[in-house]
């Protein structure tokens, strides 16, 4: 077995490292106190490549494989985390472009995307479908070359800023075979946006999507005909180790501001850091980090390799978050009343990652996959 990252993305990550603190950190509590991203902000992000990653290289892509994406996505959450929601969305919307779009779509889009001129939502959850996705009730119905689509889709990342959003909406019966994807211009008519009011992740201006007999060429429809479900299944696998990388690099970086800050706060006439209560917490949360990152760069090597992957995005999605959220609250208690304080990163951050425990599979859902590949489908409650 052979753990190491190549000569090239050994590089990347020390360059990336560097820019995230250099760049972003500085900038990384802008977003959470009001101010929206401008699109000259996201062309200089686009620069990095991060929205290129995935995108073949005849549309103006890089064709990066998925343990590049996952160093990419850990060293830029170092200084911002938000950043790492353009690298989630850039990945899924490229996956199933380039596997899925009718020609005419792919180059029209990929492109766009690649550039960072065409930001690209994913659609599936509604108000009363989340963990329960195969039970979606916005419609997609065939009028001749179109579809009609009508429905709302909940909790959208760049909901309140995206130019097209892939929805996944029903053609047929109940349950996840009658589930069809669509890419859907949001400045179509019939289009509406709300953008909520978050704890965190504010950048990305998370909120719903309303669809009112929006009309789109038949075209744009992804695959075949209720082949959506799969589609977005297959893109939930890898994402999820890219959420657990973004979620450890900001707690790593907290990690190493906390050790930085131990070492020089002074408390009974000795280092903090010299407290064993201090320090083991450290330890325990460096040793729980680590098997966190281990478990998400096996599901991305494993991705690369085109080989089963599903038990391990589970595991790196149920155990990336909720390490991370609890190492930043102890570094939060760890920095006593300091910590406390909207001008340190360490509360911005906690708040960030918290949200994804949520996305792309709640921890009690990721419980049930990996539990499922263990004892077999024929013991599940349900299916996904």
């Amino acid at each position: 077995m052979d753990f190491a990252f190549t000569a090239e993305q050994l590089l990347l990550q020390q360059t990336l490292r560097q820019f995230a603190k250099d760049k972003l950190l500085p900038n990384y509590a802008r977003w959470d106190r009001g101010e929206h991203i401008s699109r000259a902000a996201i062309k200089e992000a686009a620069a990095l490549g991060i929205f290129s990653l995935r995108v073949p290289e005849k549309f103006g892509g890089q064709e990066a494989d998925y343990v590049t994406c996952g160093v990419m996505t850990e060293e830029l959450s170092r200084g911002d985390f938000n950043y790492s929601l353009y690298i989630q969305l850039s990945l899924i919307a490229s996956e199933l472009l380039a596997g899925y779009a009718h020609p005419e779509v792919q180059a029209e889009w990929l492109p766009r995307q690649a550039t960072g001129d065409a930001i690209i939502a994913f659609g599936l959850t509604e108000p009363g479908a989340g963990s329960d996705a195969a039970n979606i009730t916005t419609r997609a119905t065939k009028r001749g070359d179109e579809y009609i689509i009508t429905g709302e889709k909940a909790s959208i990342t760049f909901a309140g800023y995206a130019d097209a959003c892939i929805v996944f909406a029903r053609t047929g019966g109940q349950g996840a075979r009658g589930i069809s994807a669509f890419l859907v211009p949001l400045d179509a008519p019939g289009v509406t946006r709300q953008v909520y009011q978050t704890p965190g992740e504010r950048l990305t201006q998370r909120g719903s999507l309303f669809f009112d007999a929006v009309r789109i060429p038949a075209r744009n429809r992804l695959g075949d005909e209720s082949g959506g479900f799969s589609q977005a299944m297959i893109a939930f696998d890898f994402n999820r180790a890219i959420i657990a990388l973004a979620c450890i690099g900001a707690a790593q970086q907290s990690i190493e501001e906390t050790i930085a800050y131990t070492k020089g706060r002074h408390v009974f006439g000795k280092p903090l850091a010299k407290f064993e209560g201090v320090a083991f917490q450290i330890a325990e949360y460096l040793t729980l980090l680590e098997a966190a990152r281990l478990v998400s760069y096996k599901c991305l090597w494993l991705k690369d390799r085109g080989q089963k992957h599903t038990q391990e995005a589970a595991m790196a999605k149920w155990l990336g978050p909720k390490v991370a959220a609890e190492a930043i609250h102890a570094c939060i208690i760890l920095h006593g009343h300091y910590g406390y304080n909207m001008d340190a990163p360490l509360e911005q951050r906690w708040r960030d990652v918290v949200g994804l425990e949520i996305g792309d599979g709640t921890p009690e859902i990721m419980k049930g996959i990996i539990a499922r590949e263990a004892y077999g489908r024929e013991y599940t409650s349900y299916r996904d």
